[in-house]
């Protein structure tokens, strides 16, 4: 433990009926916490995400805006994996089974074959139901080609339904925000009124190279 750093103060007293003395004042001082209020460079440091496992995917732009965006009770957690394709394979029940023990938010990030970055943060851990399920909390967010985030609009609450054959997030009379088959190999992306999104990849239907699932523990 480093030593704590002395100062000294000198106090000088007077009063009109007694004789003037000074006394010295030896104060010890406690090495200063930052706070998270003192500036935006403390805190972009305090917010930076350690990933306990190795991404495929993510890079160090990707971490910088992404972890200004996930709901605050998830920041400064570390980031585990909790699935991937390259490590579990390509199965939509390998990666329910894979969320049966978590009951956390989870962040999913998608690598398309033309290398396009994209994904979802769910309030709860992806499973089979027969309704939807999820919070305000959740929202679509995409790299590609720049940095958006779609969060909920409030006109439904269609966040999150998982099937056996498909994953869908999104939706309102129409297609999905974002929509994962069974072999997490094929999906797309079309505006839906859940998010008021765009289409998160350059196209509506694409292939997926790499995806990963990451929980904060």
């Amino acid at each position: 433990m480093r030593p704590m750093q002395e100062s000294i103060k000198i106090l000088y007293f007077a009063n009109g009926s007694e004789e003037p003395f000074v006394e010295i004042v030896t104060v010890k001082q406690q090495k200063r916490r930052p706070s998270v209020c003192s500036s935006a460079d403390s805190e972009s440091e305090d917010l930076q995400p350690v990933l306990v496992d190795r991404s495929q995917i993510l890079k160090e732009q990707h971490l910088e805006q992404l972890m200004n965006h996930i709901p605050a009770r998830t920041q400064g957690y570390p980031w585990k994996l909790a699935y991937s394709t390259a490590e579990h394979g390509t199965s939509l029940r390998t990666l329910y089974r894979q969320m049966a023990e978590i009951d956390r938010p989870v962040l999913m990030v998608i690598k398309d074959s033309d290398n396009q970055v994209f994904g979802a943060f769910s309030s709860d851990p992806f499973k089979v139901s027969s309704y939807c399920y999820g919070t305000g909390e959740t929202f679509l967010y995409s790299f590609s080609p720049e940095f958006q985030i779609f969060r909920w609009s409030g006109e439904n609450s269609y966040f999150v339904r998982g099937f056996l054959d498909s994953l869908q997030m999104g939706g309102g009379g129409g297609p999905f925000g974002l929509w994962l088959d069974a072999d997490l190999y094929r999906g797309s992306s079309y505006s839906c009124d859940t998010f008021c999104n765009r289409p998160l990849s350059l196209h509506h239907d694409f292939t997926i190279r790499d995806l990963e699932i990451w929980t904060f523990i």
